[in-house]
């Protein structure tokens, strides 16, 4: 054997242990890629940890958790089979799992920045939202291109939740659960109490036997009037007994009557006075 032998006989170890080693290296981070989607899709509440595992549906439905139609996976998948769109196909799959990737991080509390980090480094971006302690919030505003009938989300697949920018599904699904702004929490005034008003008896049905009135609805009865309770009350107090009036005070004694003029003495000489 010559050394050209050798040669192309040590390239072809060369070249397998290489191809050995890279399905080696495409199989580590398909199953943590797919255990980490795992995890999302349970935080999400998609039903079947299966549906991780299946490669192409598992990113068709990280997209459709992303607000974009899965369709577009398949539709890229299927431009890439013409050799001049190869990398125009596989750009555009970046980019659409990026966008994904910003959408499913609001929803799972976690910036917009977060999405340079998924461009870059996919696989670290999803082991940290697999397990990390967030939670999913479906209450996130739906996205601007919700309307759009091509890139909105139109799908209603069993088993996976449907995100506020779907449409409504075909007949025989169950309604979608779409954005429903949160309600404005304010002051509310309490109830006045009252009554509510007894319904009026319905006249009896005549020519049945045994037809008996139907009896109003009963509601609220308001309580009956209880007699009043004696109160205490204290002791009336004795009469006070009316001072005696003062009798009236004795009438003045008389003044005294002016003595009687005496005569007037008789002359010494006998004689008789004038009369």
């Amino acid at each position: 054997m010559n050394d050209y032998g050798y040669d192309s006989a040590a390239s072809a170890a060369i070249i397998g242990i290489t191809f050995l080693f890279a399905f080696i290296a495409i199989v580590i981070v398909y199953v943590l890629g797919s255990l980490f989607l795992m995890k999302i899709f349970e935080k999400a509440g998609v039903q079947g940890k299966w549906r991780a595992w299946v490669p192409v549906y598992n990113q068709m439905i990280f997209v459709k958790l992303g607000d974009m139609s899965p369709w577009l996976i398949l539709i890229l998948m299927a431009a890439s089979l013409i050799p001049i769109l190869n990398y125009l196909t596989g750009l555009a799959s970046v980019v659409l799992l990026t966008i994904a990737a910003w959408r499913v991080g609001l929803k799972l509390q976690k910036s917009a920045g977060w999405a340079v980090l998924y461009f870059f480094l996919s696989l670290i971006w999803l082991g940290i939202n697999a397990f990390d302690k967030s939670r999913w919030n479906p209450n996130i505003a739906p996205a601007s291109w919700a309307g759009n009938g091509f890139f909105g989300d139109r799908t209603v697949w069993q088993g996976i939740p449907v995100q506020p920018s779907a449409a409504a599904p075909a007949a025989g699904y169950g309604a979608p659960q779409g954005y429903q702004p949160p309600a404005a929490q304010g002051y509310a005034p309490p109830q006045q109490p009252g009554y509510g008003q007894p319904a009026a008896p319905q006249a009896p049905q005549f020519g049945q036997p045994g037809a008996q009135p139907e009896q109003p609805q009963q509601g609220f009865q308001p309580p009956a009037p209880q007699a009043p309770q004696p109160t205490f009350q204290p002791p009336a107090a004795p009469p006070v007994a009316a001072p005696d009036v003062p009798a009236a005070p004795p009438a003045p004694p008389a003044p005294p009557a002016p003595p009687a003029a005496a005569p007037d003495a008789a002359p010494e000489n006998g004689e008789q006075p004038p009369a």
